[in-house]
Parts: structure tokens; sequence; C-alpha cells
């Protein structure tokens, strides 16, 4: 009966039964062999799966003029039937503070060169060089904002385990999901976003994430949460979700520590901690307030560390609803089943 229940599930979208912990292979297992892994030119493929997924790659920026920025690309596709591409744009406090410029734009006649690393689409393009240390993203999709970045990792890119990967299914042989994270926590950021207002000199500092959520996106995680830091000489970087009911509300936290060219540490992380919250009168969600995110690993010559972001949020850049932002079959397979409106909270 479980089984005709996900099958059910995986093509309907409808909620899964409960499975129970051992049907999530978290990428933690992995981790304790093999804490974290550098990320190779073939670890960057787009996977472009021919059943339902949702990869994206994401870049976040701050400029030296403290302009905070992102740019990103989702691939989509539901059921193996339909499949999209949308490119996303933001710029943070663009008209005054809290007033975002955001841009969402599906894109035409998408597709991947040979190597399956660099997307193209009509006026639209994300690239990366020969050597694996530098995306190109270009966009002219959207004249509200023209996008011409350079992103080159400073550190090496990493992921938890052998390939930072969580698997999903009762037979650990034959799963039926998964979810993967890669980052580039350090990188160095140049380029600029035009849009009808004025020119962002964009030269500063950022991070890459490349993430595929290899099933439908509401059956893998039921709650996120996320941090970049980009120091003078250190930048941090968590990346946390925490599965349904389905798969026993299993936490599974990735990230890791750069310090100019170097991996500090990296791998498995305790739970983030959300040490002060009110509801959020819109919506009824715990908005937080204050947090404590801890990193603790070892270098690779085996010395212990740990680090600690912790302290009141002030206030929010922006609530975002996540369905807004999401192409059209996904924003309706998900709303429709979930029943409630999915927001993050950015600070």
């Amino acid at each position: 009966m479980n089984w005709f229940k996900q099958t059910l599930a995986n093509v309907a979208g409808t909620q899964e039964p409960e499975y129970g912990p051992a049907a999530i292979q978290s990428v933690a297992t992995q981790a304790q062999k093999k804490p974290w892994s550098e990320v190779a030119k073939t670890d960057l493929k787009w996977k472009a799966m021919e059943s339902t997924c949702v990869e994206t790659q994401v870049f976040y920026l701050i400029s030296d003029t403290g302009t905070i920025a992102m740019a990103q690309l989702i691939y989509s596709n539901v059921g193996g039937i339909h499949t999209t591409c949308q490119f996303n744009s933001k710029i943070y406090d663009h008209k005054g503070p809290s007033n975002h410029l955001w841009c969402s734009d599906p894109l035409q006649n998408f597709g991947f060169d040979e190597d399956q690393v660099s997307l193209f689409a009509d006026n639209c393009a994300v690239t990366l060089n020969d050597d694996a240390t530098q995306y190109t993203i270009k966009s002219a999709v959207n004249e509200e904002c023209i996008v011409n970045l350079t992103f080159t990792r400073t550190s090496p890119g990493f992921q938890a385990g052998e390939n930072g990967t969580s698997y999903f299914g009762t037979d650990p042989a034959n799963p039926w999901g998964s979810m993967r994270h890669l980052f580039w926590p350090r990188c160095k950021v140049e380029g600029s976003m035009i849009t009808k207002e004025k020119e962002y000199d964009l030269k500063g500092k950022g991070c890459f994430i490349h993430a595929l959520q290899g099933m439908k996106p509401h059956h893998a995680a039921a709650k996120w949460n996320f941090l970049t830091f980009q120091g003078p000489t250190y930048s941090a970087i968590m990346m946390e979700y925490t599965t349904p009911q389905s798969y026993a509300t299993t936490n599974v936290n990735v990230g890791g520590i750069a310090q100019d060219a170097e991996i500090v540490c990296a791998g498995t992380l305790s739970p983030a901690t959300h040490t002060a919250t009110s509801q959020d009168a819109e919506n009824d969600w715990p908005e937080p307030k204050a947090i404590k995110f801890d990193w603790k690993g070892t270098t690779k010559d085996g010395e212990e560390v740990s680090a600690e972001i912790a302290g009141s949020l002030g206030e929010r850049l922006d609530r975002v609803d996540v369905l807004s932002h999401v192409p059209g079959l996904i924003k309706t397979l998900v709303g429709g089943v979930v029943g409630t409106k999915p927001y993050i909270y950015q600070v």
C-alpha cells in the first residue's frame, strides 16, 4: 500500500505516507567517512533529469559599495511531461529601503553545451570556463535588468561527503528521490546590472550554489535555513533543510568555511537555531528574529575548528512569496497540495 501511495504522490503530487527515518539516506552518512570533497568540473554538470525535478544555479553577491543582488537559473521538469527554464534577478533596495527590483522571466530555446556545464537560451547565457574557475552570467531577457557578471572562485568548491547528495526511498539501492548541494563559498565578483534608473557596478564578493531536488520539492523539504557570510578574509555558508513528516522530519545541514584560497572546514553541521521568533501577522508563520548558526569541523591538518554567527537579525530585507518566484506548473502543484503558502524571510 505504501508503494501505491508513493507512486500516486509522484504522479499527482499528493502528500506521501510516513515512511520513517530509514527512508532517507542523509549525506551525513557519507560525511562520517569523508566530511567533504572538492568540486570538480564534472560535478558542475547540469543533470537535467527527465523525471520530476527542480535544478538551480544561484549567484549571491555583495558589492564593494554595499549593493546586495542575486542571479538565478531554475530548470524544472514536471512529471517528465513539461520542462521549463527561468532566469531570475534581484537588486535589493533598488528604489529605497525594502523597494527591491525583482525580474523573473521564462527562457526560450534553452539548451546546454556539449559538456553539459553551460546553459544557453535566447538573450541569456550562463557559461563555465574551461578550467572550471569562473562563471559568466549574461542576460538581456528583461530590459528592466540587463545582467553582465563574472563569478571567479577564489577558494575551492566543496560538497559534503562524496557527492553532496541525500537519497530518498525505502530501498537504498533504488532511491526514488534525491537532494544535492555543491558550493563555491568564496568568489570574486565583477560586472554590472543595468536598470532603467541606473547602472550598478557590482565589483565585490559572492558565492555560488548548484542544487538539485530530484523529486517534487514539497516532498523533499518542509523548511529551510540558509546563510552566506562574506568578510575581508573569511567566508561561511550553510544550507539546511528539514524533511516533511513522511521522512521523519529529518534535519540535513551542510556548509563550510573558507579563508582566502583555502577551505578551512566543511561537511555536515548541527541544526541551525532560531533563538527568537514572532508570529507574522500576515500569514501566521513564525518569523525569525534572532539566530544561532554553528560550524564545527577539522582542518586538513586535523586541527579542530569552530565558528558561530549569532544575534538579532534586525529589520528584514524582504519576505518572499516562494510560489510567485517559480514556474507556473510547479506553483500549481505545490500550492494545491501543501495548502499554505511557503515564504522566505531574508535579512
